[in-house]
């Protein structure tokens, strides 16, 4: 038996979302360029081509008051299309008109609601790679898709602005972490606009405004009322660097990198144990991705301390005493152990080493017997030298006396006997025991939300702030550095901490730790329903009617644990009657990651000789070189150098990053190609939930589908590379041809968007207009319903486009086109053709198609026209759309025709 000796516990984590650092909103020009643009020639396109950077925006401020007085460089670029005056027009236009709006207290409730969330952006200087957008543009098309099908739609956006990393910016730089914030805050939304995302701005919100997280206090106050906020002397991971506790994924063996070891402090914790049941119960109502797996585990199974504590090395002393096993009668030697958990179950367990890979470690290190009673399939693992935790069948464990006999049982089966034993003999009772624990919520970090608590100064009792004096104003500070004595940067601000009860009149002291940056994402989706109302945290009428939201966007590597907060915290409100669902988000969906570009790496020996990759096993072993990709050819399954076929290279796709060399930048990639080709090709490159590896040359067809797109429908440019103000299409009619092209891509494009399937729905928008390019003309009907299609993926060129079709209002809230099923079904159909009763051939024809015209085609048919050719007939019987059966006056039949 093993007892919990000291407890390493690392529970305060990373912020939930990606970071989403901005750069500086382009400023584009018409043809020709003026002269502080730099412009990128046409022939500069290839997937080698290094980008080139606009000047960012503070530049530009500074150069535009002198350069717009110069004049025009005479520069012709040659585009597919003018994208590079039509996007910056039309976020003009959306940004003037707040297009994407959604009304607030005028909003008619009486229409459907869509509400459609990206997972909280941290706004971090780092920068920002092509990757990043994914998600955005997923949802940007669903946005879109349901105001266009009648929604009232809330697609808003927002900023989870407190941290570390801004913290450790302002330490490193003096700079005050707001400024910082605020700039990188503002750079990100050019971003987002830049891309052509329709968030409703007014409803823009921020974690770091005392407006907001007034109410983030106002929850924890409720926490404390009902007993889920408390305070432990608990064992964390305390870096005297950083000057706060650490998460565990800023553990590396057991410190930080800048040093650390385990303190006990005073903390602050939520019970989120208490909810644990509802928590997993709950789930089965949710449309959440397999990947909830990885949540259940958090939240059930293993905690993220066992996980570090897996790697460290175990150590124990034996006490002298021992423990009786029911089940067999033996003495059991009772050791203290620093890897058992004092806060799971009792803080006592029954080590079994043979499996369990802590427990074998434990007893080879010190002699402890080590006894089989689960024998895996493979007999070979027990003879490995490693313990088996796996399910197997049940040997070494019967006893007559005690009454029990599990041998020969499977795992599953005898866990389930041994409990109903044990519940029976009175040795035990059955118990779900969570390996959840509490949430450490205090962090000793400045830029975070203060924790509205103060402590009297003659009793150190604990008082909580009444909900009038909220918010609790973060104070300013010249000094954000650690104090190296343990307290938080906040005790630096004297003539705030020191305070006075406000019921009692008696002297106290503030709450010097803040909140974790979980706490302002764990609400966000809730503010947005209601941003501006300073009475209450949400209005219930409209939480009624937005709530849940429908579908929620992000990144599988950062939903995890932020789900499980936000749901906690959810539940509690549900509890208190704030809001009215058990559930804050109906369905998740994680976006998959996108990879850099494939790098090509060839492997040299230690004399500098290249040797192929599949010579070796061990490429750690020698050096690889970077080969670029005009010098690679694919040879099979292999890609090989193009010079030497015979020498086989290593081909990989990385996660972008700095480190790599990898990073592809937005910004680089609209100035090329533009806003709409990079969302095209980001929805093009394969399924929504799958990894996908960037290609720059990948990006070219898209854009070269957006150029045949405005050619086929604006024409062709004029003598001085201009184009005409209108359209090529006509005021006729539709062929039954051309119905049945567009309304197969409506259907199409329509089912895909609903399954986020939104490659495939490109496919068919590629597909119409490869059969639009081999019509005669071009109906505005048709033509308008395609750009309707098209105004989800590309809205820049759609609403352009729109209008030059003639119409003066943005298509945003046009109806969506919906597939007739009439021109959905195929309408030719083969028809078996008799001569004389005997079937000789069949032709294809029109369902409607008369007698007259299916004889006369049978009559041209190749192989029936033998039969029929200088022939008599007697007469014709026509079952339309079964047969045609041709009677010929046997006089004048030929003969030897077979």
């Amino acid at each position: 038996m093993l007892l919990h000796s000291h407890l390493h516990l690392n529970v305060q984590f990373l912020p939930p979302h990606s970071s989403f650092p901005s750069f500086p909103s382009s400023k584009f020009a018409t043809v020709p360029f003026p002269t502080q643009i730099r412009t990128i020639s046409s022939s500069s396109s290839s997937s080698t081509h290094r980008f080139r950077r606009i000047r960012n925006s503070v530049t530009n401020d500074k150069l535009n008051e002198s350069e717009n007085n110069k004049k025009p460089l005479q520069q012709t670029v040659n585009r597919p299309y003018p994208f590079h005056e039509i996007e910056p027009k039309w976020q003009r236009f959306w940004d003037q008109h707040r297009t994407f709006r959604t009304p607030d207290d005028d909003l008619d409730t009486s229409k459907p609601k869509y509400y459609i969330l990206d997972m909280f952006p941290y706004p971090s200087g780092a920068g920002l790679h092509v990757g990043h957008p994914l998600g955005y543009t997923a949802t940007d098309i669903l946005a879109r898709f349901k105001r266009m099908q009648g929604y009232n739609v809330l697609h808003p956006m927002g900023w989870d602005a407190f941290g570390l990393p801004a913290e450790q910016y302002a330490i490193n730089t003096g700079t005050h972490p707001k400024l910082t914030t605020v700039t990188n805050i503002n750079r990100f939304t050019s971003q987002l606009k830049s891309l052509g995302f329709s968030y409703d701005w007014d409803r823009e919100i921020s974690t770091i405004e005392p407006e907001y997280y007034k109410w983030t206090q106002w929850i924890f106050l409720q926490l404390l009322k009902r007993g889920l906020a408390y305070q432990a002397e608990v064992p964390v991971n305390w870096c005297p660097a950083l000057g706060t506790v650490l998460a565990n994924e800023e553990v590396i063996d057991g410190v930080s990198e800048r040093g650390g070891h385990p303190v006990p402090m005073r903390q602050w914790m939520l019970k989120i144990t208490a909810y644990a049941d509802r928590l997993l119960e709950d789930l089965d109502e949710l449309d959440w991705p397999e990947s909830v797996e990885d949540y259940i585990d958090v939240a059930s199974r293993k905690s993220d301390l066992e996980r570090t504590e897996l790697q460290k090395e175990k150590t124990g002393v034996f006490t002298g005493c021992y423990a009786k096993n029911p089940a067999n009668g033996e003495a059991i030697p009772i050791w203290v152990a620093d890897y058992v958990l004092g806060s799971y179950g009792t803080g006592a367990i029954m080590a079994v080493p043979a499996h369990d890979s802590r427990d074998y470690e434990f007893a080879l290190k010190y002699d402890i017997p080590i006894h089989w009673v689960v024998t895996p399939d493979d007999k070979s693992i027990s003879e490995s030298g490693k313990a088996f935790p796996g399910e197997g069948i049940i040997v070494n464990s019967s006893n007559t006396l005690m009454g029990l006999d599990i041998n020969g049982l499977g795992s599953k089966e005898a866990a389930l006997k041994v409990i109903d034993w044990a519940e029976k003999s009175g040795n035990g009772k059955r118990k779900v025991n969570y390996k959840l624990r509490d949430w450490l919520f205090a962090r000793q970090r400045y830029w975070g939300e203060p924790i509205p608590v103060i402590f009297l100064d003659d009793s150190g009792e604990t008082v909580p702030l009444d909900e009038t004096e909220l918010p609790l104003i973060l104070p300013e500070l010249d000094d954000f550095s650690p104090t190296g004595t343990g307290e938080p940067p906040l005790a630096k601000a004297v003539s705030w901490v020191k305070t006075t009860d406000k019921l009692s009149g008696r002297p106290a002291t503030r709450e010097t730790n803040t909140m974790p940056q979980w706490a302002g994402s764990c609400w966000y989706y809730l503010r947005f329903m209601d941003p501006n109302n300073s009475k209450e945290l949400v209005d219930k009428a409209k939480e009624r009617y937005w709530g849940p939201v429908d579908v929620y966007v992000g990144g599988a590597e950062h939903a995890v644990l932020h789900l499980l907060y936000a749901r906690f915290w959810h539940k509690v409100l549900f509890d208190i009657g704030v809001v009215s669902t058990k559930e804050p988000f109906q369905c998740v969906i994680n976006q998959g990651i996108i990879l850099g570009e494939v790098q090509y790496m060839a492997c040299r020996d230690k004399d500098g000789n290249l040797i192929s990759a599949d010579s070796t096993n061990m490429l750690n072993e020698h050096n690889l070189e970077r080969i670029s990709e005009e010098k690679v050819t694919k040879s099979g399954d292999s890609f090989v150098l193009k010079e030497n076929p015979e020498i086989r290279l290593v081909a990989r796709a990385h996660k972008m990053s700095k480190s790599r060399g990898n990073v592809v930048n937005p910004d680089d990639v609209v100035s090329e190609y533009g806003a709409d080709s990079l969302r095209l090709y980001e929805m093009f490159m394969g399924p929504l939930r799958d990894s996908k590896t960037w290609s720059t040359s990948g990006i070219e067809g898209v854009h070269r589908f957006l150029g045949r797109t405005w050619r086929l429908i604006v024409g062709l440019p004029l003598s001085d590379g201009t184009y005409n103000d209108r359209t090529v299409s006509v005021d006729k009619e539709p062929t039954i041809e051309q119905l049945r092209c567009l309304h197969k891509c409506i259907a199409k494009v329509t089912e895909e968007i609903e399954g986020t399937r939104f490659n495939t729905g490109i496919s068919a928008m590629m597909e119409f207009l490869n059969a639009a390019y081999k019509w005669d003309n071009h109906p505005k009907s048709v033509v308008e319903a395609f750009v309707l299609l098209l105004s989800p993926y590309a809205p820049h060129m759609a609403e352009e486009l729109w209008s030059r079709l003639g119409h003066t209002k943005s298509l945003a809230y046009e109806p969506f086109p919906k597939a007739n099923p009439v021109y959905l079904k195929d309408s030719t159909i083969v028809l078996p053709v008799q001569i004389n009763g005997k079937t000789r051939g069949t032709i294809q024809v029109e369902e409607t198609c008369t007698e007259e015209d299916a004889f006369a085609l049978a009559s041209t048919d190749e192989k029936l026209s033998k039969y029929l050719d200088g022939q008599s007939v007697k007469k014709r019987i026509y079952v339309p759309g079964k047969i045609l059966n041709v009677v010929l006056d046997r006089k004048n039949i030929k003969v030897g025709v077979q």
